[in-house]
């Protein structure tokens, strides 16, 4: 629980603080976090195919 009220509280703040940004900036760091994301779930779904079944 005392996670979700951090991770909310976090949120507020980085949300409170890119509406003061300007907007080529958000959109910019929002693209760049996108690709960050697409490049990961790639890596991710192509390290599964090679067979990477390790016990954790």
């Amino acid at each position: 629980m005392l996670f979700l009220v951090v991770a909310l509280l976090l949120l507020g703040v980085v949300l409170g603080a890119i509406a003061h940004a300007p907007l080529t900036f958000s959109v910019a760091a929002g693209l760049v976090i996108a690709v960050w994301l697409g490049v990961f779930a790639l890596r991710e779904r192509h390290g599964r195919r090679r067979g990477g079944t390790s016990a954790h």
